[in-house]
């Protein structure tokens, strides 16, 4: 059974600091206020039943924000509470071409809202309408805590479901029974306000990341939504703030060890601890000061006129900076600041004194906000949207919000983005996206994709670079010489160039032959002279230059540097002529070898042709056709 209370009481029960001993406590606001989104349900036929009704629009699948939908109702004989799958009874809802969609009507009770809507849109349904089945006011269907099996479907649903009221949900099936076809209209077009031409929206978010399914469902979301978030913000058509929930501790329990690591400032803002352990890991106050980093870094970056920058921090902090690699810290925080170019020391500022006796205003302000206005209702389950001031109730997927906040602008104003599904950004061109670059070989890990811009070592002309994308690209394998070097050493003096990188072993810097270093920031020249390496003979005299030596012979005595002697030049003439004469001599032999065979083949060739002709005339063959003969027929 699945009550209204649900989401509510899991977001309270999941503040407990630990065991029974202290909770945190949610900031009371003097009445507590929990607002239900809706949309328009329009009954078109039969005329008995015909008009609009309104329905809670549910806080899982995608509904279509913006638009309407029109669909056949029908009501199952069987498996009326859709618990189980439909395709156990040989129930199918898939509509017949050209038919109208089918919405399905399933009773309350039993199981999750999720379940009866992931087993309808199994068996073919469109949308699903879950009648109440006690008189009451209409509530958000929302989905339960994620576990193993849960989180296999929730993540999948893909059509809009709503709850209806139950007095309402017994003339549907009433009809339905009768025989009558039943034809409804579902409207989103006035789901979220549009009061002018820009959209304001908001999102409460934590940076803890070890916090399950919905942790992980958030962090993707951020990533994907990033690029179109950035493109509207720039454009100005929408005004983007990030929000985080906190808690305080109970007056009587600030001195104990649960409230001591999991709040700051003396118990006035804290969170859960990540692990549910306070024996190790983190602690609740680690995501505090986190996530007040993050507001501060949103605020100087607004102060700077680039509030967008706010979410390129809190996608690069969590690749970066994640709990499980045990880099969830500041010093990994003041990296990811510094790479994007903002003042780290405003920052730090903002942040204030988590040891305090006193308020911190920025966090004071979150607490003030978590409470409900106009609209709104209380903010006490993460992660929440609001657009407009209306809480966004779906899936948390980039399409789909992105569909509910450009349903916020008035018809023809929305900007292009709304109207298109190419999403271009250009981040690269600022400061370089915060990413890896080499100005020198005009390199860079920064790429411009529809989700912005990513960190990504590139490759290069066949030269595959590798390292984190942030910080780090070096270039690896064959070819890595041709792109800056590999890296390593390289110079050139009096019109000679050397370089330290090789192309083997899977590249390396090693300095070459008559240097001396790491080979990747120097490589010196080696004197071959003064060290006696080379040019030792008591004939020779030996000069140094730049990557070599110079070695020569006094008198007319030639230096010969494989074997480090002199020897005369005269030695020298006299042998060179003496292997002149001989290859001579070779050649000449080898052209008269070469003339007499063919001499040789060709008399022989001739003779046997004379041959055969002659012994033709005389002993002619049966099988042996006339064979032309070189004597004349007067001497026959």
């Amino acid at each position: 059974m699945q009550f209204p209370e649900m989401g509510l009481l899991r977001s309270v029960l999941a503040l407990c600091l630990g065991f029974v001993v202290v909770c945190l406590v949610v900031v009371p606001p003097a009445v507590a206020k929990f607002v239900v989104e809706k949309n328009s349900l329009t009954v078109v036929s039969p005329e008995s039943i015909k008009g609009t009704h309104d329905s809670a629009i549910g806080n899982f699948g995608i509904p279509q924000y913006g638009g309407s939908m029109a669909g056949t109702v029908v009501y199952p004989k069987e498996n009326t509470k859709g618990c189980k799958g439909f395709d156990e009874y040989g129930i199918s809802f898939k509509s017949k071409i050209g038919a109208l969609p089918t919405f399905v009507v399933v009773d309350r009770g039993d199981c999750f809202f999720a379940l009866k809507v992931w087993n309808a849109q199994n068996a073919g349904a469109s949308a699903v309408l879950v009648a109440d089945n006690i008189e009451e006011p209409l509530i958000t269907m929302d989905s339960p805590e994620e576990d193993g099996s849960s989180s296999k479907y929730i993540e999948n649903i893909t059509i809009p479901s709503a709850l209806i009221e139950k007095s309402f949900g017994e003339k549907l099936k009433k009809a339905i029974t009768s025989g009558e076809m039943v034809n409804v209209n579902l409207d989103w077009r006035e789901a979220v306000p549009h009061p002018d031409d820009r959209v304001e929206y908001e999102l409460w978010t934590n940076s803890n990341d070890e916090c399950g399914v919905k942790c992980d469902m958030l962090m993707e979301f951020v990533k994907d939504f990033k690029g179109a978030a950035q493109i509207l913000e720039k454009g100005g058509f929408t005004q983007f703030t990030p929000h985080y929930i906190t808690w305080y501790c109970p007056q009587a329990f600030t001195v104990s060890k649960q409230c001591k690591s999991q709040c700051i400032n003396h118990g006035r803002y804290c969170a859960p601890d990540p692990e549910q352990d306070f024996s190790k890991g983190y602690e609740g106050k680690d995501v505090v000061l986190e996530n007040l980093r993050q507001l501060c870094v949103f605020r100087v970056a607004n102060e700077s006129k680039r509030p967008w920058v706010w979410w390129d921090y809190v996608t690069d902090f969590q690749i970066r900076c994640p709990m499980r690699k045990k880099k969830y810290n500041k010093e990994c925080a003041e990296t990811v600041i510094a790479s994007l170019g903002l003042d780290s020391k405003k920052i730090e500022k903002c942040m204030g004194d988590s040891n305090a006796d006193s308020d911190n205003p920025l966090l004071k302000e979150e607490q003030d906000a978590q409470v409900g206005k106009g609209t709104r209702g209380d903010v006490t389950i993460l992660p929440t949207l609001v657009v407009n001031n209306r809480q966004y109730r779906g899936k948390l997927e980039k399409g789909a919000v992105l569909k509910a906040i450009c349903s916020g602008f008035e018809e023809t104003t929305e900007p292009d983005v709304c109207l298109s599904g190419d999403v271009e950004t250009n981040e690269c061109l600022d400061n370089n996206g915060g990413c890896w670059q080499d100005k020198t070989a005009n390199i860079t890990a920064c790429k411009d994709t529809f989700r912005g811009r990513v960190c990504e070592c590139p490759l290069v002309d066949g030269v595959k670079f590798k390292g984190d994308g942030y910080s780090s690209c070096e270039a690896s394998g064959p070819g890595r010489c041709k792109i800056n070097n590999g890296g390593c050493w390289h110079d050139s003096q009096d019109g000679q160039s050397f370089s330290a990188c090789l192309d083997i072993d899977g590249g390396k810097c090693e300095c070459p032959p008559g240097f001396k270093g790491d080979g990747v920031k120097s490589c010196k020249d080696v004197d071959e002279c003064k060290e006696k390496k080379a040019c030792q003979c008591p004939e020779c005299s030996c000069k140094n230059t730049w990557g070599s030596y110079e070695c020569t012979c006094s008198g007319d005595l030639l230096y010969i540097r494989d074997h480090d002697t002199c020897i005369s030049k005269r030695a020298t003439e006299v042998k060179s002529a003496w292997a002149a004469v001989w290859v001579i001599l070779i050649g000449l032999a080898m052209a008269g070898t070469g003339a007499y065979l063919v001499y040789k083949y060709r008399i022989r060739s001739y003779m046997d042709s004379e041959i055969r002709a002659i012994m033709a005339q005389y002993m002619p063959l049966d099988s042996q056709t006339e064979v032309p003969n070189h004597v004349s027929e007067d001497h026959a």
